[in-house]
């Protein structure tokens, strides 16, 4: 069973969907207790760091994720703000993340502000930095949908799963053992979205 948690932050219409279509049992829920049950966790989001950070604690999930993901070793997949909620540091209301990456989430600062909007709204492609089962059979020219102002920085070379240009590259991908991360929506990105999502519902990490 996978496990989606609510933290009321998240698309998780999308992402239980895809999840079905895979024929997956899951599991959309703000509860600590009901989540424990589940095999593999997704941690969706949209919306603002510092308030998703709110949430999480207001629900007693702020210390149940670390246990689930540190100690019970039980593999994860952040989404979007899911992601960046791994790093140790947001700008976007000067909050402290889950710490479980070595980064800080920063506000996009391009170059041409006129050719690069922010946020980045829009289809991109990926620069995969290492083989890994959650990227398998993908190809160099799928592209994935994202939206998102802020991304994650100064990640450390080997928890790099991937990499986007938008004025500048910038990470879109991390892992570390059974804790991934994709900076982009993967129930939104078609058929390659639907092979990173049936890549963890299948892979071992």
């Amino acid at each position: 069973m996978i496990g989606i948690v609510n933290y009321h932050m998240g698309n998780l219409g999308s992402v239980k969907k895809k999840l079905e279509q895979l024929g997956q049992e899951v599991l959309v829920s703000e509860s600590p207790a009901e989540l424990a049950l589940a095999d593999k966790l997704i941690l969706p989001g949209v919306g603002h760091f510092a308030r998703a950070v709110q949430e999480l604690k207001s629900l007693q999930l702020w210390e149940f994720l670390p246990d689930q993901a540190l100690v019970k070793k039980k593999p994860i997949l952040g989404i979007c703000l899911g992601m960046q909620l791994m790093a140790k540091f947001s700008e976007e209301g000067n909050a402290e993340g889950l710490g479980w990456f070595d980064a800080t989430v920063v506000r996009f600062h391009v170059p041409d502000p006129i050719r690069y909007k922010v946020p980045q709204i829009r289809w991109n492609t990926l620069e995969y930095n290492q083989p890994h089962p959650l990227l398998a059979g993908l190809q160099p020219d799928d592209a994935f949908y994202f939206v998102h102002a802020y991304h994650l920085e100064a990640v450390a070379e080997a928890d790099v799963l991937c990499s986007t240009d938008y004025g500048y590259r910038f990470v879109s991908g991390i892992q570390k053992g059974n804790i991934m991360g994709v900076q982009f929506h993967p129930e939104k990105s078609h058929a390659a979205g639907t092979q990173i999502l049936a890549n963890f519902v299948n892979g071992s990490f």
